[in-house]
């Protein structure tokens, strides 16, 4: 699979020109994840040199957080079964990256603030405040 394809890299390059501008606070474009652990990444950014990407990472050790990371090196894991880090096809949000960043932060993971954003969108939960609520 093509982790980026030609039109989501000029949308992650376009967001990386808009760094300067104040409230600069970019949907996530691209959600990256091993198929065989909790790891995930969401891209909103891809800087000039065409490898170095800009946005959420979590290796599934608890605690997500933003940061650069290389798609070169993402693309050359090579997993068991012959497997690879694939792309959401189906990804889309309309929460910007510091929403994912919050939620994910207190909810431990990725997916498990993505699990939460989707229940609070349908009106059916908010996030749990970490004292049992």
């Amino acid at each position: 699979m093509i982790l980026l394809t030609p039109g989501l890299r000029a949308a992650l390059r376009a967001n990386a020109g808009k760094i300067n501008l104040p409230g600069h606070d970019p949907l996530p474009l691209v959600k990256l994840f091993n198929p065989l652990s909790a790891a995930t990444w969401l891209a909103t950014e891809l800087h000039e040199d065409d490898d170095t990407l800009f946005g959420l990472a979590d290796l599934g050790f608890g605690c997500p957080g933003l940061g650069v990371f290389s798609l070169s090196e993402i693309a050359s894991v090579r997993l068991p079964y012959g497997l690879r880090i694939e792309r959401d096809i189906a990804f889309g949000t309309d929460r910007p990256l510091s929403v994912w960043a919050e939620w994910a932060r207190r909810a431990g993971s990725i997916l498990q603030a993505e699990s939460l954003l989707r229940r609070a969108a349908r009106g059916a939960s908010e996030l749990p405040t970490g004292n049992g609520g």
